[in-house]
């Protein structure tokens, strides 16, 4: 069995890397970096499929230093400790620090971020995240301020079809085969930006013999011959020239289709899709979405904790009972479990779907947040402060605080914020 494509493919220099000439490029901090043969910590912050993984390996093969990867999803604070353990005893004198790539480090949780900071910070490790979410607000602010951030962009038009070309002309399994690339607009359609995805795509496209009969396109499928490998099968057998168009790419996907993977891509794809039909009010597409879920294997509690989520940051203060349904749903779910916590859940979706929306909670509490981080710790008023003793009182802490049920209507102007954001407002 041969590597994947996409691992075939995988660039193995800054000089075969494809697109992100703002990070790559010839002029970067990153290419500068690494002419010095010095690396700071960094995360790669990008949507799937974008080069994040390669360019660490880029990165550790560049420096010649041991190179150690975890998973968020299964490393915990032990593991971590184990590799900086190694990284101590593989280090020598002034030569690099070994480097750790932890993927989707957004799923590291507090302690195991606080968990690195030490070896960052002394330089045993240098580190290298990557995540498909927001760092700000994923990551702890100290790790943060102890890393570079490169923001990694959707690959254009122009580089998923440098891409294509490159895997018909210089893979070693695809440049042997007789293939035209006549149309790429459902290659492209279907990748959805996504490289991997792409080249799995165009595996799975010629994996099969392809020749036009009539005008039909006929797939002939290559049967194993044991112990003979497929570079032997090809010369073995006439060539059949494989013509890619849109008619082909959809009758393959059609046949072969993609399985709802809940521990890969697939599972965040159709879950952010099952989420933004609700925040679209789109009911149908709510339930499609959530029936892939389910005939996939997903776990109901996943899908009723992010109806939590989406009843608090799509529909808030529309419909405040949305949020009561939605703990309620997830707690009857997590009650009967499958197969009837299927009606619990889509009855959940199409209200949350049909009720009106308002997120004005949500962008208020990322612009405090933002505003938090900004501005940093400003001291709190002395009228609103507590005097719980008299040394307090005397300082002034609660002086002058107004009590708003001793006003007509129980309210009163006086001033809550700090003096500096007196006038700010973060929620409309």
């Amino acid at each position: 069995m041969s590597e994947p494509l996409a691992e075939r493919m995988r660039p193995k220099s800054l000089d075969d890397y494809i697109g992100q000439e703002d990070v790559v490029g010839k002029d970067s901090v990153l290419r500068k970096m690494l002419a010095v043969g010095r690396m700071s910590s960094f995360i790669l912050w990008g949507p799937p499929g974008v080069g994040k993984t390669t360019l660490a390996h880029i990165v550790a093969t560049s420096m010649k230093v041991p190179f150690y990867t975890l998973s968020a999803v299964s490393s915990g604070v032990k593991d971590v400790r184990d590799v900086i353990m190694k990284a101590e005893h593989n280090r020598f004198f002034n030569s690099p620090s070994p480097i750790l790539f932890i993927d989707e480090i957004h799923r590291f949780s507090k302690s195991q971020q606080d968990s690195l900071l030490g070896a960052v910070e002394k330089g045993t490790i240098t580190l290298i995240g990557a995540t498909t979410e927001n760092p700000s607000f994923e990551v702890i602010r100290p790790l943060l301020s102890r890393c570079q951030l490169y923001v990694l962009k959707e690959l254009t038009k122009e580089n998923l079809l440098a891409l294509l070309e490159r895997a018909l002309s210089q893979d070693v399994i695809l440049s042997k085969q007789n293939i035209e690339l006549k149309e790429t607009d459902a290659l492209l359609r279907y990748s959805g930006g996504d490289a991997r995805k792409l080249l799995s795509l165009l595996e799975l496209v010629t994996v099969d013999g392809v020749h036009a009969e009539g005008g039909k396109a006929v797939i002939k499928r290559v049967q194993s011959n044991g112990g003979i490998d497929y570079a032997e099968r090809e010369q073995s057998r006439p060539k059949v020239k494989i013509v890619i168009t849109d008619e082909l790419v959809k009758n393959v996907l059609q046949s072969n289709p993609l399985a709802y993977d809940k521990g890969g891509e697939m599972h965040y794809d159709i879950i952010s899709a099952f989420i933004k039909s609700i925040r679209g009010s789109d009911p149908d597409a709510a339930l499609y979405w959530m029936a892939r879920m389910i005939d996939g294997g997903e776990q109901p509690e996943f899908i009723a904790r992010r109806m939590i989520i989406s009843a608090s940051e799509d529909i808030g203060l529309a419909n405040p009972n949305a949020l009561l349904l939605a703990n309620a749903a997830f707690d009857a779910v997590m009650k009967i479990g499958w197969p009837e916590a299927r009606i619990t859940l889509a009855e959940c979706a199409v209200y949350l779907a049909r009720s009106k929306k308002d997120n004005s909670a949500y962008l208020g509490i990322e612009k405090a947040l933002g505003e938090v981080k900004n501005s940093g710790n400003l001291p709190v008023p002395l009228h609103l402060r507590n005097a719980p003793t008299k040394l307090m009182a005397d300082l002034g802490y609660s002086d002058g605080y107004k009590y708003p049920h001793d006003y007509p209507g129980h309210y009163v102007e006086q001033q809550y914020l700090p003096d500096e954001l007196k006038n700010s407002k973060f929620i409309n």
